[in-house]
Order: structure tokens, then C-alpha cells, then sequence
């Protein structure tokens, strides 16, 4: 099942979700570190990288609410969708709210409980990118139909779109 959300003949969703993954992954190390005794700009470091994680973790999520739209009910992709997007879902809530705590306190590092909260986290981010490589790998949503190992580039027209020739 071909993606909706496309740009340049490329699925947007999985171009848009390692942003925030890797912020919040980023965010988890500097907070342990700060916890620990590292260097307190670290903890600051964490409080942006959340905000700019969660930004591009709802526009990671409209993408993908797109694509999650096309697929059939009552298959097992709509499931497993269902599975990604609520996991996902979640894992912008929880950093949400740390982020929401985080910048009501004081000062912008995490104590001890947030750093658990946030482990905890990136856990679900873990399953839900699980879930998400469910849906490509075994279930062929968001990929090309005519997706081969000698498929044409994705910039050029389809042979059925008047394209006359193969690009190699």
C-alpha cells in the first residue's frame, strides 16, 4: 500500500520520525548525565531537545494520520497502525508532560522521577517503532507498488504516466 503523505516520490512520515526520536533519546542521555553530576547545562540541553522532539513529533504524527487513514479497516495493518499510533501517541504525552513540568519548575533539569518517566518513554518509542516497522516490513504499507530492486528513481514518471524510458 503506496504512502498519500509523499514528497519527491518519499513517504514524509518516516522522513519526519527520526527528528524527534533522536531528540528524545538525546534529551534521556543528557538528563542521566546531569543527574549524575554532569554539567548543568545538560539539563537545559534536555529541556530544548523535548520541545523541538515533541514539535516534530506532531508533525511526524499528522504524516502518519494521513497514511493511517488509507488503510482498510478490518485488516491486520489497521491494527497494527492502530498499535504505532496509539504507542506513539503516548510517548508524546508523556514527554509532554515533562516538558510541561520541566518548564514550571524553577529550574529546566529533571530530577530523578522525570528521568523515569522518560526511560519509560522512550521504552513505548522503542515499541512503537516496532509496531512501525511492522507495518513497512512485513505489511508493505507506505511502500512504492512497484518497488524493486531495479525500480526507476522516484523523481521520474511512471512508465504508465508517459515515461517511455528506464533511468539507471
Amino acid at each position: 500500500m503506496e504512502s498519500r503523505a509523499k514528497v519527491l516520490g518519499h513517504p514524509v512520515h518516516p522522513m519526519l520520525v527520526m527528528f524527534p526520536i533522536a531528540l528524545f533519546v538525546a534529551a534521556v542521555i543528557f538528563d542521566v548525565v546531569d543527574v549524575a553530576g554532569g554539567p548543568g547545562f545538560l539539563g537545559e540541553l534536555a529541556y530544548w531537545n523535548i520541545l523541538v522532539g515533541l514539535i516534530g513529533g506532531v508533525l511526524a504524527a499528522v504524516a502518519g494520520l494521513i497514511d493511517l487513514l488509507a488503510v482498510p479497516a478490518g485488516t491486520r495493518a489497521k491494527r497494527v497502525g492502530v498499535a504505532h499510533a496509539s504507542t506513539n501517541l503516548a510517548v508524546l504525552l508523556l514527554f509532554a508532560a515533562i516538558w510541561a513540568v520541566r518548564m514550571a519548575a524553577d529550574g529546566r533539569g529533571a530530577g530523578g522521577a522525570l528521568v523515569a518517566i522518560e526511560i519509560v518513554a522512550i521504552a513505548g518509542a522503542a515499541l512503537g517503532a516496532w509496531f512501525g516497522g511492522e507495518l513497512v516490513d512485513r505489511l508493505g504499507v507506505g511502500v512504492d507498488p512497484d518497488a524493486d530492486l531495479n525500480a526507476p528513481s522516484s523523481l521520474r514518471p511512471h512508465p504508465a504516466d508517459g515515461h517511455l524510458g528506464d533511468v539507471r
